[in-house]
C-alpha cells in the first residue's frame, strides 16, 4: 500500500461498528490516487473528500463562532489533514481532541505526510507516530487513526516542456509549428 494506517485506542473497531471500514480504505486509496505527485494538494484534498462523501454531512465547524473546520466528517468520525508537514500531528490531534471532549465526534482520522528530512534523528515516521501517541497520552486520549501518505514529489513542468516549438521545425504538412 502506498500509505500506512495506524489505529490507536480502538479507532479501528469504531470504524467497523459504523460500517465505515471499507469506505475509509476506499477513500484513502482515492486520496492517494488523486494527490500523488500533485502540487496543489489542499484543494484537491477538499474535492476528493467531497467526491467520497466526507464533506456533505452537516457542518464541519467544531468551535462555535470560529472558522475552524474539519477536512471531513461522517457518522461521528472527523478527519483532519496536512500533507505537507509531519509536525502538523500536534495541531491535528489537538483539533480532534477538542471535538472529542465536546462530544461532537466518537473518533478521528489524521492524514499526514510520511516524508521527513533525511537528516531526522528520529527514525521512521511509523515509529515516530507510535511514540508521539504514547507520549501525548492522557492529554490526547481520543480514538484516532493516523494515515501516513507518501505522495512523492510534486510534478512540475520543466522549461523544456513549456517552451514553444522552435520556428525552424516543420510539421508533417511542411508548415511552421507556430500559427
Amino acid at each position: 500500500m502506498p500509505f500506512d494506517i495506524l489505529h490507536f485506542r480502538g479507532s479501528d473497531q469504531i470504524l467497523r461498528d459504523k460500517r465505515l471500514e471499507q469506505d475509509f480504505l476506499a477513500t484513502m486509496q482515492y486520496l492517494d490516487d488523486v494527490l500523488y505527485g500533485s502540487l496543489y494538494r489542499r484543494e484537491l484534498l477538499r474535492e476528493a473528500l467531497a467526491d467520497m462523501g466526507w464533506r456533505d454531512h452537516g457542518s464541519l465547524n467544531f468551535l462555535e463562532g470560529r472558522r475552524y473546520q474539519f477536512k471531513g466528517y461522517r457518522q461521528g468520525i472527523a478527519m483532519e489533514a496536512n500533507l505537507n508537514f509531519y509536525e502538523f500531528i500536534l495541531e491535528g490531534l489537538f483539533r480532534l481532541q477538542v471535538a472529542y471532549d465536546k462530544g461532537l465526534i466518537e473518533a478521528g482520522i489524521l492524514l499526514l505526510t510520511a516524508k521527513r528530512s533525511d537528516k531526522s534523528p528520529y527514525g521512521s515516521s511509523l515509529r515516530l507516530v507510535k511514540e508521539d501517541l504514547e507520549l501525548l497520552y492522557p492529554s490526547i486520549s481520543l480514538p484516532v487513526s493516523v494515515v501516513l501518505f507518501d505522495l512523492g514529489q510534486p510534478f512540475l513542468m520543466t522549461e523544456e516542456m513549456t517552451r514553444p516549438p522552435s520556428p525552424d521545425l516543420a510539421n508533417e504538412g511542411g508548415e511552421s509549428c507556430r500559427p
